[in-house]
């Protein structure tokens, strides 16, 4: 299963090995753009912006879970791209860079707030089942306020796992760095949060509960 943007449906698991994700973040700035950013140019601050904004609020609304702070997950990671652009000199991609500090932005404020520690049980024998996601696709295409509805019934950790490793690519290696946790917790949240995924997808009842 792929989680991807908002817009676009719930596409069926591709045969393994999968392709590389593309990060709905992968915006090619022009250098000349950020040289301009650089010098306090207002007019390029605004182009990187708008670029990015719709990218950090939705990563944000996954992650957090919560509209309001998706927007203060959005302001910081500007403010913070912005105050540290002078320092940025490549090596990598910028939306490489920008993606990291959003991402690092919205796992601080559910830090604070205690909400990583909520995850999916393992539920009895640990198997072979809670590290690889074996479950069939959802029997239909999820639209985009089925799959909020659907996420937002995960716990805060399971539903980042989910976010970051099939919307953003990131590995388990990654994930457990940037979650402070090991690549098992990473793994095991993957499978029992892509099946609970795709139950909730399955019964569009069940996912509106709430």
């Amino acid at each position: 299963m792929s989680l991807m943007p908002p817009d676009t449906a719930l596409a069926p698991p591709a045969a393994r090995p999968a392709p590389a994700v593309r990060s709905s973040f992968a915006v090619d700035v022009p250098e000349a753009v950020l040289a301009r950013a650089r010098s306090g140019e207002h007019a390029a601050f605004e182009q990187i912006y708008r670029c990015f904004e719709r990218p950090v609020y939705t990563l944000a609304l996954r992650l957090c879970g919560q509209p309001d702070d998706a927007a203060d997950v959005l302001q910081d990671t500007m403010l913070k791209v912005f105050a540290g652009l002078r320092g940025f000199r490549g090596g990598s991609p910028f939306w490489g860079w920008l993606r990291q500090v959003a991402v690092n932005e919205a796992l601080m404020r559910l830090r604070r707030r205690r909400q990583l520690d909520a995850e999916l049980p393992i539920d009895g024998a640990f198997g072979a089942q809670d590290f690889e996601d074996l479950a069939p696709p959802p029997s239909a295409a999820a639209d985009a306020a089925a799959l909020t509805r659907a996420l937002l019934k995960l716990p805060p950790a399971t539903r980042t796992v989910l976010w970051l490793h099939h919307a953003e690519g990131f590995t388990h290696e990654e994930i457990a760095d940037l979650m402070q946790r090991s690549t098992s917790f990473s793994k095991s949240q993957l499978a029992r949060g892509g099946r609970r995924l795709r139950a909730l997808l399955e019964t569009p009842e069940e996912a509106r509960r709430g």
